[in-house]
């Protein structure tokens, strides 16, 4: 019969630090295990803090913005509408809408690199609830997306915007914005789970986006175009969406062009989202 100690041989059988550690670390119980909106939070914190190291990152929500309310102010104000003014009233949400949805182009990118450095493969064996992986970037990327429609808005103001719709009008119009961009994300998270490079996903993302935003009502109105190019103008979602936000500014809003702008949020989130999911599960 072995008459030994079964602490003999114990790391901590003569340490009693160790001994008072081991017991301390036994007594606290196990935390809970944090859930879908926890989860999600954190990794749009992570996304966020990923400009803290990168802030280059900034510049398609500071300088873009900047850059293209300029540009086709005074490019096209007096062309169009005689003055840039005058033209302002008109184009301003338009280019708040192209700013914000063409900044969301940024997250497929920036997933694609998750993706190739390999720490897609950590968060995978983590237990928590898979999607927040995904949500919690898009997420984050609200924040930019906020952040440059502020920028957007503050710059018209200094040339001379001025909504009707007042600020509950202009708020309408930034959630519309933020909600629609929200949603055409997962195409782009789809495509960095899909594409091998980040370039790859910059570069077939600006083929989908220049068409959509160019053939849209952004610029001109629809009624001086051609006929067959008006018909296909309507059909855009990005117009739908710039109409809405033009009347919300306006502050003549309907609830049938509210519901429009859903119906498509919904449509991509509906296709998109599980697409994406489950190539995130599957090919990575």
């Amino acid at each position: 019969m072995d008459n030994r100690s079964p602490t003999l041989g114990r790391p901590d059988a003569d340490d009693p630090a160790l001994a008072q550690l081991r017991t301390v670390l036994t007594a606290r119980p196990r935390p809970p295990r944090p859930g879908p909106l926890t989860t999600s939070l954190v990794f749009g914190w992570r996304t966020l803090l990923r400009i803290k190291h990168l802030p280059e990152q900034m510049i398609d929500v500071t300088a873009f913005p900047i850059m293209l309310t300029l540009m086709f102010t005074f490019l096209f104000g007096g062309a169009i509408a005689g003055s840039t003014t005058e033209y302002v009233q008109f184009l301003q949400p338009g280019i708040l809408v192209q700013t914000i949805v063409m900044i969301t182009m940024t997250t497929g990118s920036s997933l694609n690199s998750d993706v190739v450095s390999g720490v897609f493969d950590r968060f995978r064996s983590l237990s928590i609830w898979q999607p927040a992986v995904l949500v919690g970037a898009l997420i984050g990327d609200a924040v930019r997306y906020l952040l440059g429609a502020v920028i957007v808005l503050v710059l018209s103001l200094i040339l001379g915007f001025r909504p009707e719709g007042g600020f509950l009008g202009v708020l309408a119009g930034v959630a519309l914005v933020l909600i629609f961009s929200f949603s055409l994300g997962w195409l782009w998270t789809m495509l960095g789970l899909l594409l091998r490079t980040p370039q790859s996903v910059t570069s077939l993302s600006m083929f989908v986006m220049l068409p959509l935003t160019f053939a849209s009502n952004i610029f001109v109105d629809p009624k001086t175009m051609p006929g067959w190019l008006e018909s296909v103008v309507g059909c855009n979602p990005i117009t739908h969406l710039t109409a809405a936000v033009r009347a919300a500014m306006q502050g003549t809003l309907t609830s049938g062009q509210t519901g429009v702008v859903l119906l498509w949020c919904a449509g991509l989130v509906g296709v998109f989202a599980p697409l994406t999911m489950r190539l995130y599960r599957t090919k990575h």
